[in-house]
């Protein structure tokens, strides 16, 4: 499962949406530089770490603060609620009626029994989107805000040697349907069909 990622200011062109939207970009641009190009981690009960997620706004797209993983009664969901598996949206697309794309530059994960850390990146270094899906959620200070999930499908075969799992990646041809197409299982599987046009082009490094 996805358990980091990462939004590096250096990134060298966006394949993330539809239409180019520079103020999105540059938002992500500006959000990366100031965390230093970061990896994320997903919020503690005393942390408050709120991530760029582009979320739908009329015909338009916005990016919204965001929380990665579930809030419930005013605290992280004590169930696992930072991944999504893509075969539980298949069975109940009900899951899917509010969703949102995670932009990155590449996710982390170790590589067991080894314990080492693998970087999963687009092969040009370019930013990307990752399938989520969202809830409102209230955080310990008692304020309401949105919550991700990002939505996790098999791995490609090229990648299966280091993770079995892997993000559903939204190409931008489909960013638009996957934010306010409606939510069924003919959704969940064009998009995961889709994903396998970024797959191809993620490559491994190993990370210190």
């Amino acid at each position: 499962m996805c358990a980091s990622y990462g939004l590096d200011p250096r990134f060298t062109d966006a394949e993330l949406l539809a239409e180019a939207d520079a103020d999105v970009i540059e938002g992500l641009r500006n959000w990366a530089e100031q965390n230093a190009g970061e990896t994320l981690r997903p919020t503690g009960k005393n942390l408050r770490n709120l991530n760029p997620l582009v979320v739908p706004d009329g015909d338009a797209v916005t990016l919204e603060p965001a929380w990665w993983g579930y809030l419930v009664n005013g605290e992280p969901a004590k169930f696992p609620s930072i991944n999504t598996r893509s075969e539980r949206l298949q069975e109940r697309p009900g899951g899917l009626k509010t969703r949102a794309i995670v932009p990155s530059t590449g996710w982390f994960e170790m590589q067991k029994p080894a314990r080492l850390w693998h970087e999963f990146a687009l092969d040009n270094q370019a930013l990307f989107g990752m399938a989520a899906v969202t809830q409102r959620g209230r955080t310990p200070d008692g304020e309401w805000i949105t919550c991700y999930s990002i939505v996790m499908a098999p791995a490609a075969d090229h990648l299966k040697e280091f993770h079995d799992r892997m993000p559903v990646l939204i190409p931008p041809g489909m960013s638009q349907e996957w934010l306010t197409g409606p939510p069924s299982r003919e959704l969940i599987d064009e998009a995961i069909l889709a994903s396998g046009e970024l797959a191809e082009r993620i490559t491994v490094s190993a990370r210190p």
